[in-house]
């Protein structure tokens, strides 16, 4: 694969009648599908990852997941295999380190992939799995009418792709974009990466339910807060999660608010930055922390306003992304499609 893939729009991509087989790895759940020629996601399967049981685990989960997706009365007309992972990736290698499964460090994914039976003797093309997720997002999502735009997936951690000039641009080592570990508070919290005061200790799921609960926010029903800044209902565990600080903030908490508030300055902040870099028409949103809605978007445009403020670089329009759970497995047949033989 090229660093610098074609990604246009369907109405300016050369017919292609083939399927495309994907494969969406995760730290929660490993799928795999059948992608029809225009994007449409025609099969999938699914199990969870064993994150914590070792590289072997991993391996014969995805082996298995492989093997579902072969008995699939199609797959035999698949020409390519698209691979989107948790990252780091290195596409040179056809390595991942998924931070989330501590076994598999440099792990050959794309080699391991390509030895499996249903492959048989296919192109195999690796991509990070927030790459994959522009790279669904242009070809059949939100991103689609735009020759430059930012994808961004705002879960448990912050990533991001790059659409440039109507291609997906993946850099050498398929991390460009990787936007989560921008630093934009130069004094903030260390990062696992090993700097500080990066978006995704800012802005991630896990960084809103955090800020939140260090704020003094605690979830409804709460009844004792634990010294780990937990909390415990009527019921067993109250939910301190984004999603529940989503719906206190709907309701009006203010401290629910403001975390969602700073989540949103820091994202919009690295949207400016990337805007007054590469001149991007469009940042799309997706992950678990957008389902939030207007919460999270409202002080995400508001903000960035504010930081965008070059003629060049005002102008960026934010848009919820539109593929949901579907966008790793298309994303990560939209990946293969410049491997299919001609």
């Amino acid at each position: 694969m090229s660093h610098d893939r074609a990604a246009a729009p369907d109405d300016q991509r050369p017919e292609r009648p083939a399927l495309l087989a994907a494969l969406d790895v995760g730290g929660t759940k490993i799928a795999g599908g059948l992608v029809g020629p225009d994007g449409e996601l025609l099969h999938r399967v699914q199990l969870p990852t064993p994150a914590r049981e070792g590289a072997d685990a991993v391996l014969a989960t995805v082996h298995r997941v492989l093997d579902l997706v072969a008995e699939h009365p199609l797959a035999a007309t698949a020409r390519a295999v698209g691979v989107g992972s948790a990252g780091p990736v290195d596409i040179r290698r056809g390595t991942v380190s998924p931070v989330n499964i501590p076994g598999w460090r440099d792990f050959p994914l794309r080699d391991a992939v390509a030895a499996h039976p249903g492959a048989e003797g296919r192109p195999v093309v690796l991509g990070g799995d927030a790459v994959a997720m522009a790279a669904a997002e242009h070809w059949r999502g939100a991103a689609r009418p735009y020759r430059n735009a930012l994808c961004i997936v705002v879960s448990t951690g912050v990533g991001a792709g790059l659409i440039l000039d109507g291609r997906l641009h993946t850099g050498p080592t398929g991390n460009a974009g990787h936007l989560g570990h921008i630093t934009v508070d130069l004094d903030g919290r260390p990062c696992p990466c090993g700097s500080r005061g990066c978006i995704e200790g800012l802005a991630s799921g896990t960084a809103i339910a955090r800020t939140a609960r260090e704020a003094g926010w605690r979830p409804a029903g709460t009844e004792v807060a634990t010294g780990t800044g937990g909390a415990t209902g009527p019921g067993g565990p109250a939910d301190a999660s984004a999603a529940a600080v989503a719906e206190a903030a709907r309701a009006g908490d203010p401290i629910a608010r403001q975390a969602f508030d700073g989540a949103a300055r820091a994202l919009a902040a690295g949207i400016a930055a990337t805007a007054t870099l590469v001149e991007i028409e469009a940042a799309v949103i997706g992950g678990g922390v957008a389902q939030a809605g207007e919460v999270f978007f409202e002080p995400l445009r508001r903000h960035l306003a504010d930081y965008a403020t070059l003629p060049f670089a005002s102008g960026v329009t934010v848009l919820p992304a539109r593929l949901g759970t579907d966008a790793g497995l298309v994303g990560a047949a939209a990946l293969a499609l410049d491997a299919l033989p001609t």
